[in-house]
């Protein structure tokens, strides 16, 4: 059992009947008046967006999720297929609306954690760094280096992303898959 202020963003928690990950928690008290943790969560299930606050009295119960080592197959028609590791007949599929944009980020063969409640597969956990490969970017010039300003580049998958002007097609960029952000160059071309 979690107590209200025990709350901080990435918690899983069972709350009307379904999952919640806590996106953002703040501790707010008000002068004679019982203090309450306001926190905006995710429902894992239904991916909808809910605000609540929570009373000193609640006692909220931690999310039992198994997780499931998985990895990417293949995305038909709006649908991405998964198969368990070490047993690839166990397989499961996700629409683009349980992803959002993390979809984009999406490879062949790239492990996975697959998040199960009660018999239902119900999310998907990308690791937070991948590496890819850069497809299509616009030629360097030279001095441009010196400005430390960013070009658009398109990886492997298809995303776009903002990189530094010294990223060349065919470079492997790490990749903050979270937010979408260039990390780092892995290997030069």
């Amino acid at each position: 059992m979690l107590s209200y202020n025990e709350l901080k963003p990435g918690h899983l928690i069972e709350y009307e009947n379904s999952v919640f990950q806590i996106l953002e928690a703040s501790f707010l008290r008000m002068q004679q008046r019982k203090p309450v943790m306001k926190v905006k969560m995710k429902d894992l299930i239904s991916g909808k967006v809910k605000e609540t606050s929570f009373q000193p009295s609640d006692q909220l119960e931690e999310a039992d999720l198994e997780r499931i080592k998985s990895r990417f197959i293949y995305e038909s028609r709006g649908q991405y297929w998964f198969d368990e590791i070490g047993n690839p007949k166990n397989r499961f599929s996700f629409t683009q609306e349980t992803f959002g944009n993390s979809a984009q980020f999406l490879k062949p063969s790239l492990e996975v954690v697959v998040l199960r409640f009660q018999d239902k597969v119900i999310s998907v956990e990308l690791p937070i760094k991948v590496d890819y490969e850069i497809k299509e970017a616009p030629p360097s010039i030279k001095g441009d280096t010196a400005s430390g300003g960013s070009k658009q580049v398109i990886l492997e998958t298809g995303a776009k992303i903002s990189v530094p002007f010294f990223i060349n097609q065919g470079d492997i960029v790490r990749i903050n898959t979270q937010t979408g952000e260039y990390v780092e160059r892995v290997q030069k071309m």
